[in-house]
């Protein structure tokens, strides 16, 4: 959509369409809601003012982009949001040569916007083309952010960054003396009047230099903007983000300045849907949705994983003093919100910034307590260096508890849990394990809370697979559970969520099979594996993981130790690649991983 020829109040419609038209599909489908809605005029502004066909448009995390995607050709297309074989909910290359980047992950956005510039300088296309940035307050919060800024500051390369900040976190504005500093100095004549003012001051040497100085200084201590300008990035705000005449005029001018400029924009998260206006977390992402009463279209019946661990976690910090934990800006897709309502001074929400989660934990283990770091499977990639480094070089007794582990569904490949065994059982001195129930998950838990080692257990996203198999017995360290026996050649190896889809596929097999949970993959239960090695020669792994330095790869490890090579390992995990977004049911199906299909394949 040409934007360029449009009047404000024409630009005001088309903030109006595209909000409607994002609230009619993600009722129907779910998404990310409030952020999205609440930057609806910033990205019609960054269109009218940027060239999407040259300017690199880079979003951090891109949850907020929906707009973006509605301005560049994909509004027939919009329906599909989030679906198998439909649009990303992310921006994405392949989908749009008007997505820049990928982005899932927060706070990588200046470091882009710096290596764009850059690479911009080195083509001499500083007069033609400019980075624009747009992040969030709560992505402000991870120390990548201000690696990024402290480089820019320095090399001064020409780039627009907008802060769009829907919670007030980063400062707030002073009442009308600091609105009205703020409009002058974004206006054209205060930025011509500096740049002439500096050059004249400098010829008077350097005590005016230093007056000049002092006087400009004592302006910007009432407005927000004093960190920034310390650290060498032009700072222009706070501006209202919804008032799209404001927004144009302001960005034309940071476009103009050859700069790096933050523009600091104040945006109601909801914007235009009443309902979900403010600061409530459950309208960030949302599940479909009636639009008039905002009540939840789906209703589950079933406790989903992350209920259980709430509830195991709680129950352990009665008796348990020493228990302690923290999460990354997800305290309510964790659930710890109910453990930081009733132990705030043991349980932390330290914003995103998941390394310093693991190492801050790391010292409270350190000094005798026992730290719980619950961070979603794919986050935990975000501080792989500290918990090699802080946590198990120090053979420290963190547990890792990692929501979200497997296929998450409609939040694509940037969000999949597929890594975590592959990258954790690499490193020496931690242990892993899953629980495959509820009953099995609070055995897990009371292990772990008492275990003087670093350890990870995985859980899935939404609930376990129920099977009508044994009853879970306590964890004990390496020992895994028989939970079905048989004269066939066949064994079923299931691995978390894996013993489930190994149940449901057993049942659909010519004969009765053996299932074994194998509950730790590091260390692997090999008393257990010899035996099973005596009796069954055709072995089918399930877990919900990387194939690659998964599951199936520890036991091919073990058997090839023990110069056992009369089995034959076939693993069900997912193959070397990234996995798509999408229903869980049909992503599965993709993969060829539904019970029906893996019942086939084992019976070839």
């Amino acid at each position: 959509m040409n934007l360029k020829n449009k009047n404000i109040k024409e630009l005001e419609t088309v903030c109006q369409d595209i909000r409607n038209e994002i609230l009619r599909v993600v009722s129907k489908n779910g998404g990310h809601l409030s952020s999205t809605l609440g930057a609806t005029e910033i990205i019609v502004a960054m269109h009218k003012v940027f060239d999407i066909k040259k300017d690199p448009f880079i979003f951090d995390v891109s949850h907020q982009s929906y707009a973006h995607k509605l301005l560049t050709g994909r509004w027939e297309e919009f329906d599909t949001l989030r679906e198998f074989n439909g649009l990303c909910g992310y921006t994405k290359p392949s989908e749009n040569d008007a997505d820049y980047f990928v982005a899932g992950h927060s706070s990588t956005s200046i470091s882009l916007g710096v290596g764009a510039a850059k690479a911009i300088a080195i083509k001499g296309e500083q007069e033609s083309r400019i980075p624009v940035v747009m992040i969030g307050d709560g992505s402000m919060t991870a120390g990548m952010v201000y690696e990024a800024l402290n480089e820019l500051g320095d090399r001064k390369y020409p780039m627009v960054i907008i802060l769009n900040d829907n919670e007030m976190s980063i400062a707030k504005p002073i009442g009308a003396i600091s609105r009205m500093l703020s409009s002058a100095m974004a206006s054209p004549f205060y930025q011509r009047f500096k740049k002439t003012t500096e050059s004249f001051v400098d010829n008077f040497g350097e005590g005016a230099h230093y007056i000049a100085k002092r006087m400009e200084e004592s302006l910007k201590l009432i407005t927000p903007g004093l960190m920034f300008e310390e650290m060498g990035i032009n700072y222009i705000g706070p501006v209202d983000g919804h008032n799209i005449e404001q927004l144009i005029d302001i960005l034309e001018t940071a476009k103009k300045m050859g700069l790096p400029v933050i523009v600091h924009a104040q945006t109601l998260k909801g914007k235009g849907y009443t309902i979900a206006e403010g600061k409530e977390e459950k309208w960030h992402g949302v599940g479909p949705f009636d639009l008039d009463s905002g009540s939840s279209s789906k209703k589950s019946t079933s406790k989903s994983a992350t209920q259980i661990y709430t509830e195991a976690l709680l129950k352990l910090c009665e008796t348990n003093d020493k228990i302690v934990g923290a999460t990354a800006a997800m305290p309510t897709g964790t659930g710890l919100t109910a453990l930081l309502e009733k132990y705030p001074d043991r349980f932390w929400d330290v914003a995103i910034a998941e390394q310093h989660a693991v190492t801050s934990m790391s010292a409270l283990a350190k000094e005798g307590f026992k730290p719980f770091c619950t961070i979603y499977s794919t986050f935990l990639q975000r501080g792989f260096d500290q918990v090699i480094h802080d946590t198990c070089l120090m053979d420290l007794p963190v547990v890792f508890a990692l929501d979200r582990a497997g296929i998450v569904g409609e939040d694509g490949e940037t969000h999949q849990g597929a890594f975590d065994i592959s990258f954790l059982r690499a490193i020496p001195n931690i242990t892993l394990f899953a629980p495959r129930d509820e009953k099995s998950f609070h055995h897990a838990m009371a292990f772990a809370s008492t275990y003087e080692h670093p350890c990870s257990l995985r859980y899935p996203r939404g609930s376990f697979k129920e099977t009508p198999l044994v009853e879970s017995t306590p964890f004990v360290l390496a020992k895994s559970q028989l939970l079905q026996s048989s004269e066939s050649d066949i064994l079923l190896i299931g691995y978390g969520q894996g013993v489930g889809r190994a149940y449901e596929t057993a049942k659909l097999l010519d004969e009765k099979v053996s299932i074994v949970d194998l509950r730790f993959v590091k260390p692997l239960d090999e008393e257990m594996l010899r035996e099973m090695a005596k009796k069954h020669k055709k072995w089918f792994v399930f877990s919900d993981s990387a194939k690659m330095g998964g599951v199936g790869s520890a036991i091919l490890e073990f058997l090839a130790k023990d110069k056992i090579l009369d089995v034959q390992v076939t693993s069900f995990e997912y193959e070397d690649c990234f996995i798509t977004h999408g229903n869980t049911t049909l992503i599965e199906e993709s993969l060829g991983l539904l019970p029906e299909q893996l019942a086939l394949k084992i019976k070839s």
